[in-house]
């Protein structure tokens, strides 16, 4: 074993030893850059305390991270308050509670409804339309095949399942039949295309373009023993392109002769040829009327809310108001109702969708949920930003819901703000809604019925429903959606705020009101077949040349 040395070659012990020291070693020549020799070289105590050191710096992260946990666990209320985020805490209730005074006194300048959308925009002229696109029959004499899709969803998720098998119908030159609707086990509702939809408009108007039969032929349902699930399923991939179609599917059509796809939700791309555009638009704004029943209590409706509407000129204001227990449960959002509250989310979360909320890659966030604007609007924010816009109580208002999550106590205070408040439970007798009871869809398209003619909509939450509303009525009010889209965002930061005044919310809502009124009008540039957003939200300016085609004043109780 080797000693340490000095650099005059005598030994380094502290011993006084008088036996000669052996003659020192030749030098070796290290492999080890000179930087690495002297740190070996460096004493003992000096490693020591390196090592200390690192182990030190391992700690703090673990400190910290300790610590924060303290602060926002269930230690909180021993170390002390921890400030949340801007946005992130729903103090709603309480701010009505405090600001109500001021609220109701002031209501005398009321906002005319028929002032309501001030801003004007000529839509830009499109060129004129071809006569292979509008007006010109293009349904090939030869067809391929059959097409049958089932449409998943609920009532707008179907509708965009059926505009969309017409166009992959015409893009294959397949014969559609009348699309089936999958049973959904969160909407529960049976019914049929025929029970929501007017098959014979629906067949007979897309007549020429498209061939739509009722069912198959008999020898090919006798093929396939009379039960359609026994046709291959195609599957096809979300979003799928036409190049998709006509290289992959049609092939497959072709030799078989029938194909079945399925499920069939948002299965072709926004970016189409515009003659398969056009179909589109002619199958969700002609081909698609809602059935006899239906348009019979939905028109009822409309004229008894333009009736309750009389100080205002017939005129009222729609509300798509989502805060029934499972779109609670599903956003994952909470309110003011406490431990009693979550508890009741996670068991409506646990019933409705198993394991999906429970998964390790789910993180349920309530405040970032509500930062983020994904938490809809309580019946008491949307009567707030109303009256800040300028609506006064006198204002009379459709709310179009389902069941309302503890309604007596959410609806208080949204029908203090507006009296004039109507469902269509309480337009109609229950003998009218009797057909209605139990079937989630047919319900949901007499709301729509009454939304699309209200003067205005307002939107509170995404989903299908308001985005073809809106679309729908850009369609029939020149360009213009005219709806309410608020930003929920900006809304959940003033609504913590504790000190703001009355007349500071005001402004922020009626400055809110002139974005919806200016980006009402707003029309997506499309530059050949390079569209990104929905034709279903946004017809224009493809689906202008349906009207021009048409050429006629469009009547919209003859749209719903």
């Amino acid at each position: 074993m080797s000693i340490p040395t000095k650099a005059n070659g005598s030994a380094s012990d502290g011993n006084s030893s008088s036996s000669p020291s052996p003659p020192p070693s030749p030098p070796r020549r290290s492999n080890f850059p000179h930087s690495r020799r002297k740190l070996r070289s460096k004493p003992l105590a000096g490693g020591i305390l390196f090592r200390r050191n690192l182990r030190y710096l391992f700690l703090l992260p673990v400190l910290y991270v300790s610590g924060l946990i303290m602060c926002v666990g269930p230690f909180s209320s021993l170390v002390g308050y921890f400030r949340p985020l801007p946005g992130s805490v729903y103090r709603s209730d309480e701010m009505f509670r405090r600001l109500w005074t001021d609220i109701e006194r002031d209501n005398s300048s009321g906002i005319e409804l028929s002032t309501v959308w001030r801003y004007r925009r000529k839509l830009k002229e499109q060129r004129p339309c071809q006569n292979s696109i509008a007006g010109q029959l293009f349904e090939a004499p030869g067809t391929t095949g059959y097409l049958i899709v089932e449409a998943n969803g609920g009532l707008n998720q179907q509708r965009s399942a059926i505009c969309n098998a017409v166009a992959v119908a015409g893009l294959l030159n397949a014969i559609l039949v009348i699309p089936y609707f999958e049973f959904n086990s969160v909407w529960r509702d049976p019914s049929n295309f025929g029970d929501i939809y007017d098959e014979e408009h629906f067949i007979s108007t897309l007549e020429g373009y498209v061939k739509v039969v009722k069912e198959l032929p008999r020898d090919l349902m006798e093929r396939y023993d009379f039960n359609i699930t026994n046709i291959p399923n195609v599957r096809v991939q979300a979003w799928a392109s036409s190049k998709f179609y006509t290289g992959e599917v049609y092939p497959v059509l072709r030799s078989q002769g029938v194909i079945r796809i399925s499920p069939f939700a948002n299965r072709l791309a926004m970016n189409v040829p515009p003659h398969i555009q056009f179909l589109r638009c002619l199958a969700n704004y002609e081909a698609l009327r809602f059935s006899v029943p239906i348009l019979a209590i939905g028109n009822k409706l409309f004229k008894r809310m333009v009736e309750k509407s009389s100080r205002s000129g017939g005129k009222f204001i729609s509300v798509h108001l989502r805060f029934e227990e499972d779109m609670l449960a599903f956003s994952c959002c909470l309110y003011d109702g406490g431990a009693a509250e979550k508890s009741e989310m996670d068991s409506l979360r646990e019933r409705g969708w198993k394991e999906k909320f429970k998964r390790k890659d789910r993180v349920i966030s309530p405040g970032q949920n509500r930062i983020q604007g994904k938490c809809p609007l309580t019946p008491v924010e949307v009567g707030m930003m109303l009256r800040g816009m300028g609506f006064d109580n006198n204002t009379s208002i459709f709310l179009a819901s389902g069941k309302i999550y503890q309604a007596e106590k959410n609806l208080a205070p949204l029908l203090k703000m507006f009296p004039n408040l109507h469902t269509k439970e309480s337009l109609a007798s229950t003998d009218e809604l009797a057909p209605f009871k139990g079937y989630s869809s047919r319900s949901a398209a007499l709301d729509y019925t009454v939304c699309l003619l209200s003067e205005v909509f307002v939107t509170t939450q995404g989903g299908n429903f308001p985005h073809f509303l809106m679309g729908h009525r850009r369609f029939l009010y020149g360009g213009h959606s005219k709806t309410i889209k608020p930003d929920k965002q900006k809304l959940v930061l003033l609504l913590q705020e504790r000190n703001i005044s009355w007349n500071a919310f005001k402004d922020e809502m009626e400055f809110m009101l002139a974005e919806s009124d200016r980006k009402g009008l707003i029309v997506p540039r499309v530059k050949k077949i390079n569209r990104k957003s929905s034709v279903y939200t946004y017809p224009f300016p493809e689906c202008r040349c349906l009207q021009q085609w048409r050429n006629t004043q469009v009547d919209p109780s003859l749209h719903s």
